[in-house]
């Protein structure tokens, strides 16, 4: 099943192994995130060789799936450490995917769903404190 092919791929990759992509995705897939959206498994490759140049850990502890026909849904955290991203230190991200497969069983349809804000403007020294303080307040 995919979605047990997708956590082994993703628990495995690293910018040497980015071949891996192609036992998952179809060749015309799309994948959505809060920064991206990128058309074809190539400019995905392409995207995450990039990714992986320029953080320290990614990792993910994936939770919950579920399957409805050719949906399929997968709860997560991201470990994540950037050595522009909170001070070098790892910090950690939730999030869920929605995928769609085709008929052959392969990812045509990729989305990830996180809170950009967490993940890449409250990581920075200033503009990191200043959403806490004007989060605590609201």
């Amino acid at each position: 099943m995919i979605i047990e092919k997708f956590i082994q791929t993703y628990q495995q990759l690293d910018k040497n192994n980015l071949e891996l992509l192609d036992d998952i995705y179809c060749e015309n897939t799309s994948f959505i995130d809060p920064f991206n959206k990128i058309n074809r498994l190539n400019n995905l490759k392409i995207y995450f060789a990039e990714l992986y140049e320029n953080i320290s850990l990614i990792d993910f502890d994936f939770k919950d799936t579920s399957s409805i026909n050719n949906n399929h849904y997968i709860s997560w955290k991201m470990i994540l450490t950037h050595p522009k991203l909170n001070q070098g230190k790892s910090f950690s991200v939730p999030g869920i995917t929605h995928l769609k497969t085709d008929e052959n069983d392969k990812i045509n349809y990729h989305r990830d769903y996180f809170d950009a804000g967490k993940m890449l403007y409250e990581q920075l020294p200033l503009l990191g404190r200043l959403i806490r303080w004007l989060k605590r307040k609201i």
